[in-house]
This record gives C-alpha cells, structure tokens and sequence, in this order.
C-alpha cells in the first residue's frame, strides 16, 4: 500500500497524548503541531486512526496544498483538483473550513469559494454538478487557509470522533469524549488500580474508563466513518480491523456516584448502552458525604465550574471536596478538571501536577492532588527517605 501525510485534529493540551497513541499504532514521521498531529501512514492506518485513536477529533488526508494572494487564486487552485478521483455526481459534498488569513473576512467566503470551484468543474465536464448537504454529506472537504498558505484534505472521519455513538442522554454540561479520554491518559492510568468519579454526570469519563480498562476501541460504537462513501473505500480491510480481536481483561474497579438521581439515570442508560452494566458500579450519593468505595485508587472528575453558582457557593463546594478528600482518601491520586480558579484555591490541597486544558471555550487546569495519610510534609519526609534508602542499596551493589 501507498503511504501519505495524514494529520489528526485535536484539542488544545492533548497534542502529545495524541502523538503518543499514533505512534503505538504505527504512524511514521510524528510530527506535534498545534492542536494536531501530522504522521505518514497508508490506508491501513488510516482506518486504524479513525478506529483506535481515542484523543483524535478528526482524522484529514491533505490531497492539494499551494499559496494564494487573493481570493480568485484559491477557487482557481481548487478548480485545478482532479474531484472525480474524490467524489462522484451522485454524493453529496460539504466543505469546512479553518481560516486565519486577511484576505477572508470569514471563513464562510473561503467555504464558498472552494465549493463554486468543485461546482463549476463538474458543470464545465458534465453539464451537472454534485449536491451540497450540509448537515449529512457523503464526502466532507476541510479548507486550512493560514496567511497565504491553504491545505485541501479529505475528512475521513465524517462526524468528529468524539461522537462515540454510546451516548443516549446528557446532562447540563456534559464533558466531550475526547476530552475525558485525554484526561485519563495524562493521568497515566490504564486500568492499574482502581477509579473513582464522585461527580460523575452522565458517566463520560467512567465509560472512557472502563474503554481503556478493557482495550474497546472508541470507533467500536460508531455507526459510520467519513471514509466509508469514498471510491477506494476497501471493505474487508476494515472489517478485519473492526473485527479484531481487542478485549481484555480488567479486574479492577469502576464506580461513579452523582448527587443527581437524574444524573445517574443517565449515567445508567450511557453505561447500559455501551456494556459496560457490569464493568461500571453508579450510585446516587453526594460525595461530601461519601465514604471511600474502595481501599485506594485513582479519583479523577470534573465538578461544576460556577457559571451557574454564586461566587461564595462555588468556594464552599471546592472547599468541601478538599476537606473530604484530605480526610476520608488518604492513599489516593485526585485528578480535578475546573476553570474556577476561585475553587481550586478553595480546595486547600498542594497540586502535584498542574496541566492546561480547555473544556469548549473554557481555560481549565487540570490538577493532580497526592492524598498521602498525615502531613504533607511528614509524606514529602517519607519519600526523600525512601529515595534515599534506593540510592544506597544501588551503591552497595
């Protein structure tokens, strides 16, 4: 099989996560860029990406790149693309477009231009075009105009690969399925211990959880792939890859609670359909009053922010959460995803870590709490004397 240049989209802080999961698929020439990944694969990896990828917003196959001046050069540049290789009289066609560039007042003008291009080639040799639908096309088209340089990719994923396919229902501000899976893979869990999400909505990154846990494939649920309506679409390869042999098993622990019994029947009915009934404990419960679930593990959730909360409110959540979680989960690992940064001093805890996020339109820092059992300080004592006591023992030998 030929190879080429692939790039995947994702979403800002994710990028090396995303970089890390191409290369154990098999990319080649891994390149981290700004909310993307650009790599060579063939179109086996390609199928792979929209299939595996569990950090990946979009899966592009760059097919023109060339630099404009003006707005004629990019409709004439686009005409000069040979579509009938890409798309036939009878499929629809939609084109998105990422414009950063003076010549464009919006990237809709960019949009249009590209579209009349593909139109009136097609009119000039057939005397008809192909159809334009917006909302369900068979081949989208993705225009990156930057300054002067624009890049014409296929879009092999169809809808963004976030949408799963196991959601049923959602609550007020449900957390986008990339995001969650990226947020467990910064943590570096894989299914190691046990995990915990105390406010856990409708069950997003309990599902991403369990996924990871057990090997599932985020494309494991999806209906349909952007590549599926193109000419060279190979059937039996992807079903080999769709019918791979994945699964694994994890012993481990997944339990979600929610102060919101209606929360949680969401949870369930998301769980439910992704299979995970038996893989996934959910309770109604609220955490402040919560007791451990389990002896020690991984606690990693995504609390309200205060869009909605007074001021004083919100301090008085996070300063809950850190009351509980200093003194109820000694000898866990806290993960805690917020754009308020009034809450996160609320919490009274020491971060570990600290990492840049966003959630939508929302700055967020994700936060790693180390609940050790006593001080902080007596844990920090404890540590350097286990360092230390390593650092002899290799001496003696």
């Amino acid at each position: 099989m030929s190879k080429f240049k692939l790039v995947a989209k994702t979403l800002a802080g994710l990028e090396n996560v995303l970089a890390d999961e191409i290369r154990a698929l098999g990319g080649e020439s891994v390149l981290v860029e700004r909310r993307a990944v650009s790599f060579v694969g063939d179109q086996e990896m390609m199928y792979k990406a929209n299939f595996h990828l569990r950090t990946a917003i979009k899966i592009l196959k760059p097919i023109a790149e060339f630099e404009v001046t003006n707005r004629d050069e990019l409709y004439d540049h686009a005409k000069e693309i040979p579509w009938t290789n890409y798309l036939a009289l009878g499929k629809s066609f939609a084109i998105d477009a990422t414009v950063q560039s003076e010549m464009f007042v919006n990237s809709m003008f960019a949009s249009l231009r590209v579209k009349d291009a593909i139109a009136d080639q097609f009119r000039e040799a057939t005397g008809k075009r192909p159809s334009v639908n917006s909302d369900d096309p068979d081949i989208r088209i993705n225009v990156h105009l930057m300054n002067n340089h624009c890049t014409l990719s296929l879009d092999s994923s169809g809808d963004s690969l976030h949408k799963r396919g196991y959601r049923i229902g959602q609550g007020e501000a449900p957390l986008n399925e990339v995001l969650a899976a990226g947020m467990i893979l910064l943590t570096g869990w894989h299914g190691e211990k046990d995990f915990f999400d105390p406010m856990c909505g409708s069950g997003t990154l309990l599902i991403e959880a369990a996924m990871i846990a057990k090997g599932i494939p985020p494309g494991m649920y999806r209906k349909s792939f952007g590549f599926e309506q193109w000419p060279d679409f190979n059937e039996k390869l992807f079903a080999e890859i769709y019918n791979g042999e994945y699964e694994k098993e994890f012993e481990g622990k997944i339990y979600g609670s929610d102060i919101s019994p209606m929360d949680i029947a969401l949870a369930k009915a998301n769980v439910k359909n992704a299979s995970f009934s038996k893989v996934i404990e959910l309770q109604v419960q609220d955490f402040i009053n919560s007791e451990p679930p389990f002896a020690n593990g991984i606690i990693i959730t995504n609390p309200p922010y205060g869009e909605r909360m007074k001021p004083q409110s919100i301090t008085e959540l996070y300063s809950s959460v850190g009351n509980t979680l200093k003194n109820k989960f000694a000898g866990f690992e806290a993960w805690i995803i917020t754009s308020s940064e009034d809450g996160l001093k609320s919490v009274g805890l020491k971060p570990a870590k600290k990492i840049d996020l966003f959630n939508g339109a929302l700055a967020c820092s994700f936060r790693c709490f180390e609940l050790f059992r006593g001080s902080h300080k007596d844990a920090v004592i404890i540590k350097k004397r286990v360092l230390l006591k390593r650092s002899d023992a290799q001496n003696e030998l």
